[in-house]
């Protein structure tokens, strides 16, 4: 099976870091295809870099499924575009965060999601509020802007376990979920240091993924997800349009 990974920001040392912890869960029989996006922002951080995040996004992903993908992840823990691409494509869209709480929801009550900096923390609640797990889960941030996870003389690793370890006294958080795509390297490590299911939703996203190739589900075309009606766009996106060929 192939599995369309795409990092919505243009960093591709970013993407390298979550292909390789994506790679690392996979089955021997399942091809990673990771795709930076070519257009946007260099990290997600807020509302307005999500925005200008999707149309970039949501071009690789309908070269991905032209090009015989059978699911794809959007690897922002913003969910970034999710609907959207839903709604575009047939194949299988999983964004980390759904992918991350509801892996979290089955092996622990208390989880805590560790997120980077504190304008995240509503985004992620909304989306916490959107996958029904308001009364389980607590959202930290441990104010690491995005880039920095990628700078070992930043310290985001000494705030990132500072944090956890105030999610695991204060919360009684009984699992941690890494809440950005950027720690998808750490949760391993976390995980045996820590004690308790460490998920990084990149991970759960593929090993979900594939669960969903081998059930033969698609994304329903009925309601919400129905393809976008015919209609001309104008101006910059005009090429986005439905129906657009990637």
């Amino acid at each position: 099976m192939r599995i369309l990974l795409v990092n919505p920001n243009t960093t591709s040392s970013m993407t390298a870091l979550i292909e390789g912890a994506a790679k690392s869960v996979a089955s021997p029989t399942t091809e990673v295809v990771a795709k930076t996006s070519r257009m946007g922002p260099v990290s997600i951080e807020g509302y307005y870099d999500e925005a200008f995040a999707v149309p970039g996004l949501l071009m690789e992903i309908a070269e991905g499924e032209a090009t015989g993908v059978e699911a794809a992840i959007i690897a922002c823990f913003d969910d970034t575009g999710l609907d959207a691409a839903r709604a575009m494509v047939s194949i299988p869209v999983l964004g980390i965060c759904e992918a991350a709480v509801a892996t979290a929801a089955l092996v622990a009550q208390r989880f805590s999601i560790v997120t980077t900096l504190e304008r995240s923390i509503m985004p992620v609640k909304g989306l916490v509020h959107r996958y029904g797990m308001t009364e389980r889960a607590t959202v930290r941030a441990a104010n690491i802007p995005v880039l920095s996870l990628d700078d070992p003389s930043s310290g985001a690793s000494n705030k990132l376990r500072s944090e956890i370890e105030k999610a695991l006294e204060i919360d009684a958080a009984e699992a941690i979920v890494l809440g950005c795509a950027g720690m998808a390297d750490l949760a391993h490590h976390l995980q045996e240091e820590y004690g308790v299911p460490v998920i990084d939703g990149v991970s759960a996203a593929v090993k979900l993924a594939e669960g969903l190739i081998s059930l033969s589900l698609k994304t329903s075309k009925r309601g919400a997800y129905a393809t976008p009606l015919a209609k001309s766009y104008h101006g910059m996106l005009a090429p986005f349009a439905p129906g657009f060929a990637p």
